[in-house]
């Protein structure tokens, strides 16, 4: 896929990490492109929700299957502002998903090869190809959010 392509689907996960970011939710957003077409959308609603697992990637994947009327999301590409957790890495690899970009990397819990890399384990039924396009706005929003975050705290 183009620079231009891939730049264009992390710009419209950007769009998801911001609405994370306006409901007070950790900025992670995330879409699933299968075929140059957005599938699904998701960001994080840990909050909303009450639910620690209702992360982007996780909430995207459900809609995506949903949508498709299929579990296997195979020949997709799904774009994340922020590398994968490790339970977001195994919902990637459980739907047959192809192909991960993301966006900043997640040093405390990234999948994709900042903590840990779960795509690079031989896996005997599927193979995840995993890509980083350096994200200068999703590390800045992240940035900002915990900025804000330990304001409060410490206003408190």
């Amino acid at each position: 896929m183009s620079i231009e392509k891939n730049l264009f689907f992390m710009n419209e996960a950007l769009k998801e990490a911001r609405k994370a970011y306006s409901q007070d939710e950790v900025p992670v957003g995330c879409v699933l492109v299968k075929d140059d077409k957005i599938i699904a959308r998701g960001h994080n609603s840990v909050e909303k929700l009450q639910d620690p697992t209702a992360h982007a990637e996780i909430l995207c994947i459900g809609a995506a299957a949903e949508f498709v009327q299929n579990w296997r999301l195979v020949n997709t590409t799904l774009y994340c502002t922020l590398e994968p957790c490790l339970m977001c890495a195994g919902a990637i690899q459980l739907a047959r998903i192809s192909r991960v970009v993301w966006g900043a990397p997640d040093l405390r819990l990234g999948a994709c090869g900042s903590w840990i890399n779960v795509f690079a384990q031989k896996h005997p039924f599927h193979t995840v190809e995993c890509s980083k396009i350096y994200c200068e706005e999703s590390e800045r929003l992240m940035k900002q959010f915990f900025i804000e975050k330990r304001k409060q705290k410490n206003e408190k």
